[in-house]
């Protein structure tokens, strides 16, 4: 076994494979970019070595720049992770002519399943099922559309070096094609500087299913059995269990020696994972083989009772795989949700900032939380911005599904917004919690997972003005002298206490609340002219009311004036408007476009001039590697663009002069 290695990533991998090699005594080293210098992976890790400015093709791209870390701190072996170089075959060839030992495949098996078209061919050979579709190399565009057509609609274009959604396309009918070609190939050469693409015919209502597989030096190949990825948006995971609802026996069998047969086709040494499209038929196709760890691989960790990280230190080391097929067994139901920055009703535009308030669940036997971040931490424009891996584990998917739901309403951010809600209420469709799984599952339960334009539940208004009036309380206190009434804004005066009337904005509205009371005795006076009698206050950093006949419980976090409200049904987030603040304010022109993040133009979409209908594209912007269709805010006319394809933009500025109708 290795005495030290290098772990070439960063986040919550990084963190994930520190934690493996501290349980096993192997000392570790961290690579960080200039990003990342305070990161949790480098606390966590012995050493630290840094390797570039922040950007990755500056950084944690370098395979030099790694390579000569690892020789500097003496590290026989590097980690890789997932993304970044972690299916790099120059790299993993670099690896072993330097001595170095590459936790993962060896480069010749890497080539073979890293282009997919090639793939494609060799997995016919092997006999492995394949979807009809073209997988040569001839790329011109109205070439490829013939066929397409040939094929028949719909198709997915798909990036053949590519993986995790990225340069991935459906496309209905042959006029679209042409368009959505090139944003395919843009996003791959962009994301894996490789444009070449594959057309395969889209299999309708399809289910995402894929087979754990490990391979060692010996001979030795085994399946750790299935993980449904069906939940996906634009091709991305979002939710991943383990095992697949409604599999059986026979099926399981089948794709696990298909899975087999495919890593035995290329030699195959390490974890990997063969992913496969299904029908409702019950057939199923070969997709691609991913050569390395698996961003979810915990469902199957949880449900084998294995350490994937360990097996594959082990299996770099010349070890033996720990366990035969014989020996693996499925044991209760394992569920995966990624948290991420990002806002679900901004069409999921990442969110960037620092983490002022962090609060995840506690482990235990039944939740698990990979996280690769800590509170203080700031989500940048420049990675993935993963907050954390939510998992958990029970006897059966019943009782592990309602382990999430409440995983999830435990789940305490502020400072960037998070997928949370929209994750709670996916896990709590009908078609999730029933197992009517497909990869449409996200668009055809739109109407569940749309978030509420307002909430007019008096007690949840009279709720907040109760915790804006008890934050401001609590933050008026003077450390020096707790029992000063001079700092205390608590709304004494002589004969009574005074009236305190608020402007608090939720989900688009706006009302005024009146607080009036102290301590634990409270009159709110909503602006419809309901008066509610709260009993109770602030306690242990959340509140604890009676209003009329139910108690509600809380936890409150104020952040200058937003006022965060987090308890059973996730969070509810209200602004606090201050008058004379934000009459300081510069008021942003209302007839422009703005960046919602730091990106890179692609290109525009229409002439200055152009009148342009509610929701058409204007712009493609780019950031975290994926392409963002920035569209008109209403009805009017795009009078200017203030940016050209290329340009390097901020968060906020100022894209298009717009004037509505």
């Amino acid at each position: 076994m290795f005495t030290k290695i290098l772990i070439a990533n960063r986040g919550e991998i990084a963190c994930r494979v520190i934690a493996t090699c501290q349980r096993l005594g192997i000392a570790t080293v961290a690579v960080y970019s200039d990003a990342d210098r305070n990161a949790r992976h480098v606390r966590m890790a012995d050493e630290a070595i840094a390797i570039g400015p922040a950007p990755a093709r500056e950084s944690y791209l370098r395979g030099d720049a790694i390579l000569d870390a690892a020789r500097r701190t003496g590290a026989q072996a590097i980690h890789p992770g997932y993304g970044f170089l972690s299916e790099n075959a120059d790299f993993a060839q670099a690896c072993a002519e330097a001595g170095i030992v590459f936790i993962g495949p060896s480069a010749a098996a890497i080539r073979a399943m890293g282009d997919k078209s090639a793939a494609k061919a060799l997995m016919q050979q092997a006999g492995v099922p394949l979807t009809p579709g073209y997988h040569g190399v001839d790329q011109a565009p109205e070439f490829l559309r013939g066929q397409a057509d040939g094929i028949g609609y719909p198709v997915l274009i798909k990036a053949s070096a590519g993986g995790g959604g990225k340069g991935m396309r459906r496309v209905d009918n042959s006029a679209a094609f042409v368009e959505s070609l090139a944003s395919c190939q843009r996003e791959a050469q962009s994301a894996f500087g490789n444009a070449h693409v594959l057309v395969e015919k889209y299999v309708e209502r399809p289910r995402h299913i894929e087979i754990q597989v490990f391979g060692d030096s010996h001979g030795n190949v085994v399946y750790l059995f299935e993980r449904d990825c069906s939940v996906q948006r634009r091709h991305q995971k979002v939710l991943e269990e383990a095992p697949a609802p409604g599999m059986t026996a026979e099926r399981r069998a089948a794709m696990g020696q298909a899975a087999v047969d495919a890593a035995r086709a290329v030699n195959y040494v390490g974890a990997g994972t063969v992913e496969f499209i299904a029908g409702p038929d019950g057939d199923f196709y070969f997709m691609e083989m991913n050569t390395r760890l698996q961003v979810e691989h915990p469902v199957t960790e949880c449900i084998t009772g294995t350490d994937l990280v360990e097996w594959q230190l082990r299996v770099a080391s010349g070890e033996p795989l720990p366990m035969r097929q014989d020996q693996l067994q499925i044991r209760g139901h394992a569920l995966e949700a990624r948290l991420y920055a990002e806002d679900a009703d901004r069409g999921f535009l990442p969110s960037t900032g620092t983490l002022r308030h962090l609060r995840l669940p506690a482990g235990s036997a039944h939740v698990r939380v990979d996280a690769g971040v800590e509170q203080g931490d700031a989500i940048t424009p420049f990675y993935d911005p993963m907050i954390a891996k939510l998992i958990v584990w029970d006897v059966d998917r019943d009782a592990a599904l309602r382990r999430m739901q409440q995983a999830l309403a435990e789940c305490e951010v502020v400072g960037v917004t998070t997928n949370a809600a929209f994750l709670r209420r996916l896990v709590m469709t009908g078609s999730f919690a029933q197992a009517r799984l497909d990869t449409a599952l996200i668009e055809r339960e739109q109407a569940a997972l749309a978030p509420n334009e307002g909430d007019s539940d008096p007690a949840l208004w009279a709720l907040a003005g109760l915790a804006a009036v008890a934050s401001s309380e609590a933050a008026s206190v003077d450390p020096r002298d707790r029992h000063s009434p001079w700092q205390a804004q608590d709304g004494w005066r002589l004969g009574a206490p005074a009236a305190r009337r608020l402007t608090l904005e939720h989900r688009g509205t706006q009302r005024v609340i009146g607080v009036t009371g102290q301590h634990t005795a409270w009159s709110v006076q909503l602006d419809d002219g309901a008066a509610l009698p709260v009993h109770g206050g602030l306690e242990a950093g959340g509140l604890r009311v009676q209003i009329g006949d139910r108690l509600h419980r809380a936890r409150l976090v104020r952040d200058g004036n937003e006022l965060y409200l987090f308890g059973g049904d996730g969070v509810q987030r209200f602004t606090v408007h201050d008058p004379v603040s934000e009459a300081d304010q510069a008021v942003v022109d209302a007839g422009s476009l703005l960046a919602p993040m730091p990106g890179r133009i692609v290109a525009t979409s229409v002439a200055p001039g152009t009148r342009v209908a509610r929701g058409a594209p204007l712009l493609v912007l780019e950031a975290m590697k994926m392409e963002h269709t920035l569209q008109a805010p209403a009805d009017g006319v795009v009078q200017g663009y203030r940016v050209k394809a290329g340009d390097q933009v901020g968060d906020g500025a100022v894209l298009v002069d717009f004037e509505a109708d």
